[in-house]
Formats: structure tokens, sequence, C-alpha cells
């Protein structure tokens, strides 16, 4: 084990506006702590952050002992308010002066059955047995805000070497067959931080990929797929091919080699060295559209491009998720001889299945939809052709068809006109 004092690194990275907070919450805890009998740490990605003098996403303390138990002190002591718990994982989500923080016991875990959740063995074990389940060495480092050592780094794993080394680490060899969506978490790492995989990593990396257990926690791929794909640094998905990642999601063959066909598609000819060794790649499209359109939901067209093909039951998807990709079934093979079946194909679709189009082949089709045809719509309604004498049936999607067909030809068309055309087609 490896100590470190870095209180002048703490005390700058907390006196920052925006974290200043933190550092009143801290010392509150911290005497509450020593009073009632428990030991906190700082711990996980708030350590790396802060050492890497990076912006963190969120704050977690391990408790040794009962994060609950330790959630409630403060509730009765200071008026913090318990907004979540947890007690299978020993986890309490507080809030304290409105500020939000995680409290997580320290804890023991095995996998059972690999690729599945883990099950808690211990809760309240030593901070020792909880550093050795995590993922990664640089995500095991913990921060002591204890009395006696406050502000002391402890490294029970070689994490700050790896750190200062730029290297992501497994803390054993069977890591990724305990949890494979590691995998993913690594590569969102690698590009968030400029990290590269230390070479054993890399290579019980490529040894799982080439004999994937898929008999695996579908719901937990496609969460991390999310948090890496709605927050990817340039290149991601390119990477995310490369190492050969998608075959997490499939073992289908040919769902393989469509990502490899598609992403070579767009592979650039001629070397340059101001580029990445693909040149203009398939996340380097697929970044451009997302940036020009600017779709809610980015990581679904990332996501889309694999999963073309696949059964999408085992994946746990939400309505929203399932309507994108059943989207994409229904028109990838169509072709379009006008703007009026662009326009009828492509008007009833969600904007992330007509970019996962965009990107598998009907970019020209797509962009001029959204460029120039999405605008474009009907101002006569129902109502103004039963005021025409017209009685509701089958005939009016007819008509408005006819008219949608005139209007794609001649945008200005305003809504006399509109009618006129339902006055000669009526009579």
């Amino acid at each position: 084990m490896n100590i470190i004092n870095i209180y002048e690194n703490f005390n700058s990275y907390f006196n920052d506006a925006s974290k200043i907070q933190f550092k009143a919450i801290f010392e509150q805890c911290s005497k509450i702590a020593l009073k009632n009998g428990y030991k906190l740490y700082l711990i996980g990605g708030i350590v790396r952050d802060l050492l890497l003098n990076k912006k963190s996403l969120d704050v977690d303390i391990a408790v040794e002992g009962n994060a609950i138990e330790f959630a409630k002190i403060l509730k009765t002591q200071i008026g913090a308010k318990i907004s979540s718990m947890h007690p299978d994982f020993g986890t309490a989500k507080v809030e304290i002066n409105g500020t939000p923080i995680d409290f997580a016991s320290t804890r023991s875990e095995t996998y059972p059955k690999a690729g599945h959740l883990p099950h808690v063995d211990k809760i309240g074990c030593s901070l020792k047995e909880d550093v050795l389940r995590r993922d990664f060495t640089i995500n095991s480092l913990a921060i002591s805000l204890n009395q006696n050592d406050f502000a002391d780094l402890i490294d029970y794993v070689d994490g700050f070497d790896d750190l200062k080394a730029k290297k992501i680490r497994v803390l054993h060899d069977k890591s990724f067959i305990d949890d494979p969506t590691r995998i993913i978490r690594a590569l969102k790492y690698s590009t968030r931080l400029g990290f590269e995989l230390e070479e054993n990593t890399l290579r019980l990396q490529e040894d799982y990929l080439k004999n994937i257990n898929y008999d695996i926690c579908y719901k937990r791929v496609k969460q991390e797929i999310k948090k890496t794909f709605e927050a990817c640094g340039q290149g991601t998905f390119d990477k995310f091919l490369e190492q050969g990642i998608y075959n997490l999601i499939t073992s289908n063959i040919q769902i393989s080699r469509h990502a490899e066909l598609v992403s070579a598609s767009y592979q650039h000819t001629t070397p340059d060295k101001s580029r990445n060794k693909f040149g203009m790649t398939l996340g380097g499209k697929i970044e451009k559209l997302i940036a020009k359109y600017k779709p809610k939901h980015q990581w679904l067209v990332y996501f889309g491009i694999i999963v073309i093909g696949e059964n999408i039951d085992k994946l746990e998807l939400t309505k929203y998720e399932k309507e994108v990709i059943e989207g994409t079934e229904g028109l990838k093979n169509k072709t379009f001889s006008n703007d009026f079946d662009i326009y009828k194909a492509f008007s009833t679709q969600k904007l992330e299945t007509l970019l996962i189009l965009a990107v598998s082949g009907k970019e020209k089709e797509v962009c001029h939809y959204l460029d120039n045809l999405q605008k474009i719509k009907l101002l006569i309604t129902g109502q103004d052709l039963i005021k025409l004498g017209l009685k509701p049936s089958k005939q009016f999607n007819e008509i408005f068809d006819f008219v949608l067909k005139k209007k794609l030809k001649n945008p200005a068309m305003k809504k006399v006109e509109e009618i006129k055309l339902v006055e000669k087609l009526k009579g």
C-alpha cells in the first residue's frame, strides 16, 4: 500500500468556485465520522479527476461501515436529506446543504455467474477489500477524509503510477470475464482521458473478444454503450469498431461484416498526417451528422448502426429505442423515386432513425429531407375539406397526398392555393 499526502492538490481542486461547497461538507462529515466511529474516503472517479485536475461528474464517498446508518446520522445531526437508499448494496444518496453526495458502504463482491450482476458478499468490509472489487487501477484510488490522515492518497494497486503513465489496467486477469462491460468502460476512459490500455489489459481484452460469453446481462451492455456514446470523444466509435467491441452485442457474422463494410466505406484513401489513420471514418461521419442535426439521443445513432438486423429483444430497449431501430429496419432496403416518396417515408420517423439511415447509405435522401423537405407542411386540414362539401373518408388521404405532391414542387404555395387545388380535383 502506498500513502501520499496530497493536501495541496486537494485544497487547490476544491478551492475552485464550482466545488468550494464540498470542502465544508467534507469537514462536517469528517467530524461526525470521528465522533461516531466511522471512516470516510473519497473514492473512484472523483479521485482520478482531482489528480488529473479535470472536472468530475459526481462525488462518491466510501464509508468503512454502513453508509445507510451514517446517512441517517447526518440527517439527525446536520439536517441532511436522504434522497434514496439501496440496502442490498449499502448505498445512500444524500443532499447536504442542497449538494448531492453518494455514500457507499465498503463492500466485497463475487461473480457467481460470469457476465451477470455480482453478488455482495459483505457490507462494511475493509477499504482494501472494496478497492479490489473495482474495474481499473486508476479508479481504485482513495483519499482519506478522516481527521488523523486527512487528504492522504491511499493506493493499494499502483493506480497512481498508472495515472501518471496514462495507462488503463485491470486489477486481475479475470476482470473482463467477470464483467465484459468493463471493455466498454475502458474505451470510454481511453477516449475521454487520452489514455491507452496497458499491454496485458489489451491482451486480455483481445482474448475475451475472440471468445465471448453471450450469456451476459445485455441491459448493462446497453447502459455502458449509452454512457460512452452520449459523451464520447472524437474517434470513440472508430475504436469501438477497430477493436471489435461491437461483437459484445452480436454473434451474427453478417452484422459484424456490415459494421466493417460501413466503416471501410468512409476510409480516406490518401494518407494525411493531420487525420487519424482512418481518415474520414464512419465515426467521423456520424459525428458530423450529429453536430449538424443534434438528435436528442445521439448514442442511439451509433448503437443503431451495430444492431441493424440483430434480434433486439434481448437488449431490453425502451419503446422509443425500439421504434428507432425498427424504423431503420423498415426503410434500409427501400428506394425512393422522388421527393414525395422520400417525404412520405421519412416524415413519421424519429431523427435518430433518419441519421442511422444516412450513415447506412441513404445520406443524400436523408439530408435532402432534413434540409429541404421537412419544413414543408400542408396548411389545409380535414375541416377545410368538410367545408368544401366532402365527407370524411379514405379519399381525404388521397386528396392530401395530391396536394402534397404539388406543394413539394412549389413550397411557397399558400393555403388559398391548396384549397383551389382541392376544388379543381373535386370538380
